[in-house]
């Protein structure tokens, strides 16, 4: 596994911002880690990095511990914090050279990540004079310069106007297809057109953890169905595969069945069979913004 964590706890005096979290990700997977603001998204990416440890639990990045193998995790991570942080007087290679000594990476790694973040045509102004769209990119290829196995992004995409959005989405994606992304954001539409998995953060624990493809699919439905007077709910348990009958208002029930199988005509036939007669008959869309609501409010 690229990332693992284990039961990982973070207190600041009575107050815990992470409780208990587990979770591990595969090599050359994109993962969300979702949440709304004060969740503790931003504290486990401190962790992973070794900026802060943990109060409890333990986790390793590309197989080294955060506690006995810093030097390493920080060799195997490139790291985008959600404040960028840039020294605007220099420019762009400056910048680059700068932190390439850190790492003792050469000029041709220097201007391979240029290219690749595509900041060649910015390449020689001061990062003061760019746009926020493109000091996310050098803050991208600095993370980038040491050739990293797994990138840890804190809401990469925080402040971009729209065409600057889908540049750095298109950035990370491309990214992603060789080396471990887990990126922190709060914009379900961010998750939904870069990754492949989400992991959903409320209060300091993990509330979920889906494939996105799965998500789309659905492993469950939900039928919306109004009658011309009220049923009882236990009447309607004895359709095929129903899990869950809710009367949400009036005479409109949410029915929910254990399967991906359009069950609509069931709850006609149904409907036909018992002398029920139905005012409207949806099936109600599961996505990614539903699910976040259900589980964050």
């Amino acid at each position: 596994m690229s990332i693992e964590v284990n039961a990982i706890t973070k207190t600041y005096g009575t107050q815990k911002a992470l409780n208990n979290i587990s979770f591990s990700v595969k090599p050359a997977e994109i993962v969300g880690f979702l949440g709304p603001n004060g969740a503790g998204k931003s504290t486990m990416m401190k962790i992973l990095t070794t900026y802060i440890n943990p109060t409890e639990g333990e986790a390793k990045v590309n197989g080294h511990k955060i506690d006995t193998n810093k030097k390493e995790v920080q060799s195997s991570v490139g790291y985008l914090p959600e404040h960028n942080p840039l020294y605007s007087e220099l420019y762009v290679r400056e910048y680059l050279k700068f932190n390439a000594d850190v790492y003792n990476v050469s000029k041709q790694r220097i201007e391979e990540v240029i290219e690749l973040t595509g900041l060649t045509p910015e390449a020689h102004k001061k990062i003061g004079q760019l746009s926020k769209g493109y000091r996310q990119r050098v803050g991208l290829a600095n993370a980038l310069l040491h050739n990293p196995d797994v990138l840890i992004l804190d809401e990469p995409t925080t402040g971009l106007d729209p065409n600057q959005l889908v540049d750095v989405r298109n950035l990370i994606t491309t990214i992603g297809q060789e080396k471990t992304v887990f990126l922190s954001t709060h914009i379900m539409q961010e998750v939904e057109a870069m990754c492949d998995r989400v992991i959903i953060i409320n209060k300091g624990e993990i509330v979920a953890d889906k494939y996105l493809n799965e998500l789309r699919k659905g492993q469950e439905q939900t039928v919306i169905v109004e009658f011309d007077y009220r049923v009882e709910e236990a009447f309607l348990l004895k359709l095929p595969k129903v899990k869950l009958v809710k009367n949400t208002h009036g005479f409109i029930y949410e029915i929910t069945f254990s399967s991906t199988d359009d069950m609509r005509s069931y709850v006609f036939d149904f409907a036909h069979d018992n002398e029920l007669k139905i005012l409207q008959l949806n099936q109600k869309n599961t996505s990614l913004e539903s699910l976040f609501r259900e589980l964050t409010n």
